[in-house]
């Protein structure tokens, strides 16, 4: 199969990617065609969450979809989230709580967090675990990432 061309906004930009291969996945084209180095590649097969971003309002595992799938979508990665320079108040409860050892989990759980105030803004302890289950760390035995989800949602509470 020749390769082709695929056209996304991401993170609020139209983007194009030229001679992408039927077999690259999304995470592929995110890092190595468009240079955004925060979803990270782990696992490569949707266990860790590590890849999550949201495509056209989804949260998914950017390695689980083909690059084809997201043509004429829009995605956004854990950059997308700041405000330029300025971090994310979920960014910034990560850092604060100290939730970011190796930081290898982190863009994925900050999405997923993301996600998980979007549509929760006072979650329980066990909502929040539960929201991030698909999320796998090795470094912080997840209570400084509980503790951060708690603090992003005092700062992002509306009103």
């Amino acid at each position: 199969m020749d390769p082709v061309l695929i056209e996304l906004t991401v993170n609020g930009r139209s983007r194009t990617a030229e001679n992408v291969w039927a077999g690259e996945s999304l995470l592929y084209v995110l890092r190595e065609r468009l240079g955004l180095r925060g979803s990270k590649d782990a696992c490569e097969q949707g266990e860790c969450g590590s890849c999550s971003v949201y495509l056209d309002g989804e949260l998914v595992c950017a390695c689980l979809v083909s690059a084809g799938q997201a043509d004429g979508a829009e995605v956004v990665t854990v950059e997308g989230l700041s405000d330029g320079e300025a971090l994310h108040p979920i960014q910034q409860a990560y850092v604060s709580e100290g939730a970011v050892q190796c930081g290898f989990c982190t863009p994925g759980l900050i999405v997923a967090t993301h996600c998980l105030l979007d549509a929760n803004s006072d979650p329980s302890d066990a909502e929040i675990r539960e929201a991030l289950a698909g999320n796998l760390c090795r470094c912080t035995g997840y209570e400084k990432i509980v503790s951060a989800v708690r603090l992003a949602a005092t700062e992002t509470a509306p009103g």
